[in-house]
């Protein structure tokens, strides 16, 4: 595979060779024992080789190669790394060779992303643990604990370590028990119970920020669930009164579709928007508007005033020549809204490999008020599923949803065709999310 570093990556990739981890420390590094208000601020990001090689060999692809993305750890194996994928140290010490090149602090971002019965939701969940076979006590000591470990070596204290945990968990924990294993994480209370354990034991290491995830506005946006889940949200994490919290800020839309603004409509515009087929009584639209509200209602549950945003916005652009250019004038309000709406999806509930995204905007320090940072932490161009029946090297099962051709009662999943199994990379999608990006490239 031909690849196309840039001059500063060519030469972080030659330290990696040339030098252990030691020998670019400059000095005796001192301890990072107090952490920033907003760790996106004021820094370098972790560029991933391992994914900046793919997307630079794709045409157009070195355009967005020097784009910070995300670590996703979603196998125990992942911890040490595989054949194929290089483990959490790799990334970890390859993140202090970047350090050393830079004159900011590096902030990295991992992705926790193994719950027992994980996206218990989906018709398939493809995690190592489940509740029914200890999964609770082995998600603690085979994922948690050694990551955390890990993390705490010294040798990476000048970083900052931005740790997102369990992407979009809260739809297992606020809708009925759509699976049997839905019905076991809501009886036997693993979830919580998991999550608390990871997010304390993470806090403990000095230099690592804990993002809790928030899901997305499509599920938390329902009155139903907006204050429920900043209820839960704030028992799991220990908030009370604005005291401080393990939990540093929440992401939204990690590895989502969502539009991080809809600018030809909303819910305030004077037609029933609300009760179109594509809103469906929901109180947000995007992304953007609904992590800030949903803040302001996190800190009424009792989180602290500091507390920030992270938003996903890898495949939020929706842009190309499918993209509305102004408002609809139709008066039937599911006209006016499908006329007016950016995100092309057929379902806010489509989450595979989704035809028509693009990339969304650029990673950014404090983009809006309350939010920390636009970041890119679902890697563009790896596949979300398989989208025929095959299993992955890793044992992964197809999920329906990743097959263009099935259709939920009557919302067609919206996958591309030909996808290979989750965590691979799949070329014409990232072709695809090139040519849609927006803002353009």
């Amino acid at each position: 595979m031909a690849v196309r570093w840039g001059a500063r990556l060519m030469a972080v990739v030659a330290a990696v060779i040339l030098l252990p981890v030691t020998a670019v420390l400059t000095g005796a590094p001192a301890a990072a024992d107090t952490r920033v208000d907003n760790p996106y601020v004021a820094a370098e990001r972790y560029v991933d080789p391992w994914w900046s090689a793919s997307a630079a060999a794709e045409p157009g692809g070195a355009a967005v190669a020097d784009q910070p993305t995300g670590v996703w750890l979603d196998r125990v194996s992942l911890i040490e790394g595989t054949a194929s994928s290089p483990g959490l140290r790799a990334h970890l010490n390859e993140a202090v060779v970047q350090d050393a090149f830079g004159s900011a602090p590096l902030t990295i971002q991992i992705v926790l992303d193994d719950l027992p019965d994980r996206n218990c939701t989906h018709s398939v969940s493809n995690g190592d643990f489940s509740v029914a076979a200890d999964g609770l006590n082995r998600y603690r000591s085979e994922y948690v604990d050694p990551i955390a470990e890990i993390l705490a070596d010294p040798a990476y204290q000048r970083l900052r370590i931005v740790a997102i945990v369990e992407p979009d968990f809260l739809p297992g924990l606020l809708l009925p028990a759509a699976t049997s294993r839905c019905a076991a994480v809501q009886a036997s209370g693993a979830y919580p119970a998991a999550l608390r354990y990871a997010v304390t034991r993470l806090h403990a290491v000095p230099n690592v920020y804990v993002y809790l995830d928030a899901s997305h506005h499509g599920v938390v946006g329902h009155p139903d669930n907006f204050g429920r889940a900043a209820g839960l949200l704030a028992s799991i994490a220990g908030a009370t009164g604005g005291q401080p919290s393990p939990v540093h800020g929440f992401t939204v839309n990690v590895a989502g579709y969502g539009a991080l603004v809809e600018p030809y409509y909303n819910t305030q515009m004077g037609r029933p928007v609300r009760s179109s087929r594509w809103v469906a009584g929901n109180d947000y639209v995007d992304e953007l508007s609904f992590a800030q509200a949903f803040r302001q209602r996190l800190i009424a549950a009792g989180f602290g005033s500091g507390i920030g945003m992270v938003i996903d916005t890898s495949r939020s652009g929706w842009g190309g020549p499918y993209r509305p250019a102004h408002t609809s004038t139709s008066t039937d309000v599911n006209r006016f809204v499908d006329e007016s709406r950016t995100d092309r999806r057929h379902s806010v509930g489509d989450w595979c490999n989704q035809a028509g995204a693009g990339l969304g905007a650029r990673p950014a320090a404090i983009p809006a008020a309350g939010v920390d940072a636009y970041a890119w932490i679902k890697p563009p161009g790896v596949s979300d599923g398989a989208s025929v029946n095959m299993t992955s090297p890793d044992g992964d099962l197809p999920d329906p949803m990743c097959d263009p051709t099935y259709v939920q009662g009557t919302v067609p999943s919206g996958a591309l065709p030909f996808a290979p199994a989750a965590g691979q990379w799949f070329g014409p999608q990232f072709q695809q999310l090139l040519a849609n990006a927006y803002p353009p490239l």
